[in-house]
């Protein structure tokens, strides 16, 4: 039936695969159209030389390489774990086997590696005492050996020693490649002045330091991970570092994929009400202020209570309550532009207004949409944050950090408490969120016309 073909589609995620292919497509597309213009080209120039704001893009590429690698996803037939019974249009009970991610895969160990219930970051017991059975038949109340963390070790064996062991071979690794990354930048940078021997310069040695800083975090956690729990484990036994990197992409979508449903509104009413006027300026300021003047959190209440939770719910309602700052701002900025030499000549000529707009009012917008889009990146992944504390937000089953701090509250009323839930969701959405912010400020110093220096 095409209906069940249709069911199927949408419960395996294939079309998850496709709307990141068109996403990349397009995102490309628009990386290749800028670097086209002397604008865009000047302006990256002046970010580029800004070493915060260039360590704050690489973390942010690592974010996102997280977030792609859980979104591109597919089901294996041929397995016979990970799936779901259901039935089918005739009434059928089929087995359908559940779509992993490649985030997943590649994280079979922190996926399948369950236990019992809470463990602390590295241990090798259980949080929890427990009634069990001692070597010599005695019934005790003791902390009971985890089924996976340092399971490979031997009672005499020494879990410090093992961990520092791994520790040491994430550091060579790091400073392996921290000493190719500054000869590389040496020898494009003896290229380029045409130096006879590669020169070490200040930005050699700073990009090595940290190309050595975040290889060796990355190896060092890798091979701890094999064998322990780096951030313990949840209540029901789950590993916290999973379930820290599934709300990767959670974050990255409400921070993106809100703002792809906010910008189209906001250009399309903000550019026609500063470049016609008139009445049409007035219906829109109308509909904005309208808009603005109701309580959003209020607006994504009723919404969500409404309609249900989940991320694509939660993604439109913040679009929609989210785009009147934008459409304002635009507003204000095609009024200034409208009246400009090169516009008013081209309406002389005869030029049609979906054309001056879509060749000269456009184009010189978009230097805000972009400033927008970053400095609201940040303020939306709090939002969603807060909203998942609320039980608002997205569904408990999907992973997201505003949901493990909303699990968190009642760890913290337990003795001893378990804090690393909530720390490992802080951490992953601070470092996130002042990244994106950092790296915002550059690029709004550099396309703000009052603070460019060519």
């Amino acid at each position: 039936m095409l209906s069940d073909h249709i069911a199927w589609i949408w419960r395996s995620r294939a079309y998850h695969n496709i709307i990141v292919m068109a996403i990349l497509c397009g995102t490309g597309y628009l990386i290749r159209l800028a670097s086209r213009r002397e604008y865009w080209r000047s302006a990256w120039k002046q970010v580029r030389v800004r070493k915060l704001a260039m360590v704050c893009l690489l973390i942010l590429s690592i974010y996102i390489t997280v977030g792609l690698l859980d979104s591109i996803s597919w089901s294996d037939a041929s397995r016979d774990t990970d799936g779901e019974l259901r039935r089918d249009s005739d009434g059928r009970v089929i087995y359908e086997p559940v779509a992993l991610s490649l985030l997943d895969r590649l994280c079979t160990p922190l996926r399948e590696r369950v236990e019992k219930t809470y463990s602390a970051p590295l241990a090798t017991h259980s949080f929890s005492k427990e009634t069990i059975e001692s070597p010599d038949g005695r019934v005790v109340r003791d902390y009971p050996r985890l089924m996976y963390g340092g399971a490979h070790l031997g009672n005499e064996d020494s879990v410090t020693a093992d961990i520092l062991r791994r520790i040491a071979l994430g550091l060579l690794i790091g400073a392996l490649i921290g000493a190719l990354v500054a000869g590389a930048i040496a020898v494009g940078a003896g290229r380029k002045e045409e130096l006879a021997r590669p020169r070490i310069s200040s930005d050699a040695i700073f990009w090595g330091v940290i190309a050595m800083a975040l290889v060796f975090a990355l190896a060092a956690i890798v091979l701890i991970a094999r064998d322990y729990h780096v951030l313990g484990t949840d209540k029901v036994g789950n590993d916290v570092l999973y379930r820290a990197l599934k709300g990767v992409r959670t974050a990255l979508i409400i921070g993106g994929f809100t703002t792809i449903i906010a910008v189209p509104f906001a250009i399309l009413f903000g550019v026609m009400a500063g470049y016609f006027g008139g009445r049409i300026d007035d219906v829109v300021q109308y509909i904005y202020t309208t808009l603005a003047s109701i309580p959003g959190i209020l607006l994504i209440v009723a919404f969500m209570l409404l309609f249900g939770r989940g991320l694509f719910n939660l993604c439109l309602i913040m679009g929609i309550a989210g785009w009147t700052g934008l459409c304002r701002l635009l507003r204000g900025e095609t009024l200034k532009l409208r009246e400009l030499e090169y516009i008013q000549a081209a309406k002389a000529f005869g030029v049609g207004h979906a054309r001056i707009i879509l060749r000269h009012i456009v184009p010189n917008v978009m230097h805000l949409v972009l400033i927008s889009f970053l400095l609201r990146f940040s303020g939306l992944v709090l939002a969603e944050a807060m909203l998942s504390y609320l039980q608002i937000g997205v569904e408990p089953t999907r992973g997201s950090w505003g949901s493990m701090i909303d699990l968190a509250r009642m760890e913290l009323a337990r003795e001893p408490i378990v804090w690393w839930s909530l720390s490992a969701a802080f951490v992953f959405m601070v470092v996130l969120v002042l990244c994106a912010n950092l790296f915002g400020d550059a690029v709004r110093d550099a396309l703000d016309p009052r603070l460019r220096t060519e």
